[in-house]
């Protein structure tokens, strides 16, 4: 490498050295003692300062320029400075860095962006760094690397390689916008398990970041469209009376709802933006794994989707060609996905290990020494409290309960015989018979728990809609084409979110795993016939894998 002409392989293999001993790369869940001992940043410099050859010098001239502990590079520069080997002025001409300029390419669907970033070396070498941003992914770090050219040069090779494709845009970016952006994504793909890897990615991050620090600072990243409550059903309400909605009904409109929910939340944030990535996330994994809705529902959506597509790509004006390769997308994954909604598939806790790659069958290269099942099956006996309620969980409907007035002081009766009469009008609104009893079960603990609660002041409609709300979202009620929680609330005469009050209920009737995305009560007493099927068959699928 140093006879070569350029900086360029010698600066990319020290950044693999870096990236190597970087304990950040560490698998969270690999064994303790699994692979070879790796030596720390401080360990690997001093193997270099120990060796005093021209190679080991080279290497710790690279290593004063991208290592992060100024301390360390101050000392590796003494170093450098103190031995007399002959180095090539491409490497003692390393600094100062200057950048040049930065770019970015972009696709009119969204999918991802490139951002590219120019530097030049003391001694008049260019590198050029890209970063792809994915954000359907999460506006995360997919893959870098850096290259011995211009950034004029590259940004024509880029627009050269897509064919001049019209849908493909490359333009100047301003440099602080360019690190904000970078250091945005590479901070997620940092924190993302397993994380994404490339032939290049991240082994160039060191050098990445030594270039990215010499951007200025104060840019703006990326910045999601916000799409609020009244945006959203106001686009749908355009949808359901444009051509394209016409001979969708009332539950299409729900499914909608959903696909705006993806594409508002998830992905670039465009909900009128789909290409055939979105359409792979959205049916290949979202919608079967995150919506929680009866089969006769999530059936519709290829169908609805389909609709929407062409409704989206004709609002922003999407050429025809992109429109058809979208659809197409839909046509290949429609199979797959009405196989998976009508099977046993894992969700909560089961789900997130399924969305990172592991599910039955799976071994152990990925998870080390944990049992992925062991794992789910763990989650769904906290769902029902506990193991042996889980083996011996049944399907049997709630019977329908009287209230037990036997737990509850003479002086709250008159506040808990409020809440209980809002609970029992509401349910029988809006719910049925065994998410009353439910309802009441809660109550009654909640007050024998800690009457407390009824003792201090407080709305008895707020707390009614608390106890409703936690009970309906364990039970899987509040979802797209069943019921909506804005609808739920308002029987009650609430508006805004009732968690936090639901969250003191719960904590009194010894509840403390209730959350807004995750809901647990702990309990099989307070879980509907429906909501037990379900977990009886995760249960029994988890089951027979490990058999």
């Amino acid at each position: 490498m140093l006879d070569e002409p350029h900086p360029w392989r010698l600066l990319g293999f020290a950044s693999s050295l870096l990236e190597a001993v970087d304990p950040k790369r560490d698998d969270p869940f690999g064994a303790p003692d699994a692979g070879p001992e790796v030596p720390d940043l401080g360990q690997l410099a001093d193997s270099f300062v120990d060796v005093d050859l021209r190679e080991t010098t080279a290497l710790l001239a690279v290593l004063a320029q991208l290592v992060p502990d100024q301390v360390l590079a101050r000392r590796l520069s003494r170093e450098v400075a103190r031995r007399r080997h002959p180095l090539p002025g491409w490497l003692t001409g390393l600094a100062p860095l200057r950048i040049e300029g930065a770019a970015e390419t972009t696709h009119v669907l969204g999918d991802g962006d490139n951002v590219m970033v120019q530097a030049r070396t003391g001694a008049g070498d260019a590198l050029t760094a890209v970063v792809y941003i994915d954000h359907n992914l999460g506006t995360v770090a997919k893959d870098a690397f850096v290259v011995p050219s211009a950034l004029d040069e590259l940004r024509a090779d880029f627009l050269d390689a897509a064919g001049n494709d019209p849908d493909v845009r490359a333009a100047d970016l301003d440099p602080a916008d360019a690190r904000a952006r970078i250091d945005e994504a590479v901070a997620l793909w940092a924190i993302s398990f397993p994380p994404l890897e490339s032939e290049t990615w991240p082994a160039c991050r060191p050098l990445l970041t030594w270039m990215v620090g010499h951007l200025p600072e104060g840019g703006r990243g990326y910045e999601r469209p916000e799409w609020s409550e009244e945006d959203r059903a106001a686009l749908a309400a355009e949808f359901m009376a444009s051509a394209y909605g016409q001979g969708h009904d009332a539950e299409d409109r729900e499914m909608v709802d959903t696909l705006l929910w993806f594409g508002c939340d998830y992905g670039p944030g465009d909900p009128l933006r789909w290409s055939s990535v979105a359409v792979e996330i959205l049916l290949g994994d979202w919608l079967p794994r995150k919506v929680v809705a009866d089969v006769s529902f999530l059936t519709r959506a290829p169908a609805v989707l389909r609709s929407f597509i062409r409704f989206s790509h004709d609002q922003r004006g999407i050429r025809s060609s992109l429109t058809e390769e979208t659809l197409a997308a839909v046509d290949a994954h429609e199979a797959d996905y009405q196989q998976a909604i009508r099977s046993p598939r894992p969700q909560g806790a089961a789900a997130l290990l399924a969305a990172m790659g592991v599910g039955p069958g799976a071994d152990d290269a990925i998870w080390g020494s944990l049992d992925t099942g062991e794992l789910v099956l763990d989650s769904l006996a906290g769902d029902v409290g506990g193991p042996e309620v889980l083996a011996n969980l049944d399907d049997t409907p709630l019977p329908d309960e009287p209230f037990d007035w036997s737990v509850v002081p003479d002086d709250v009766s008159g506040r808990v015989a409020e809440v209980l009469d809002h609970l029992d009008r509401c349910c029988g609104q809006l719910l049925d018979t065994e998410v009353r009893t439910a309802c009441r079960r809660l109550l009654a603990d909640v007050v024998a728990g800690d009457a407390e609660v009824f003792r201090r002041r407080g709305r008895t409609d707020t707390a009614a809609a608390a106890i409703a709300w936690a009970v309906a979202k364990a039970n899987g009620w509040l979802r797209p084409g069943r019921l909506a929680a804005k609808e739920l609330l308002g029987c009650f005469g609430v508006s805004g979110s009732v968690s936090q009050r639901a969250s003191t209920l719960l904590r009194a009737a010894g509840v403390d795993e209730f959350g807004a995305s995750y809901p647990r009560l702990g309990s099989a007493r307070y879980l509907d016939s429906a909501r037990r099927r379900e977990i009886i068959e995760i249960r029994d699928w988890w089951q027979a894998d490990r058999a």
